[in-house]
């Protein structure tokens, strides 16, 4: 559900500035947590303050 430039951004200052991993796994498992909670949990502006998943429903 990651589509715009500006996830990445997200991404980049969210959490990867902040964390220092030490093995790819360790990476891996971040990313999943924080793509799950990204798209059920944090509402988007650009969304008019949904999720993505809230967004997904409402599209289908």
């Amino acid at each position: 559900m990651l589509t715009s430039s500006g996830t990445t951004a997200t991404v980049r200052y969210d959490w990867l500035a902040h964390y220092l991993f030490d093995t790819v796994a360790e990476v891996q498992d971040y990313a999943t947590r924080w793509l799950w909670s990204y798209n059920h949990e944090r509402p988007n502006m650009a969304l008019d303050g949904i999720t993505p998943k809230q967004r997904l429903a409402i599209m289908a």
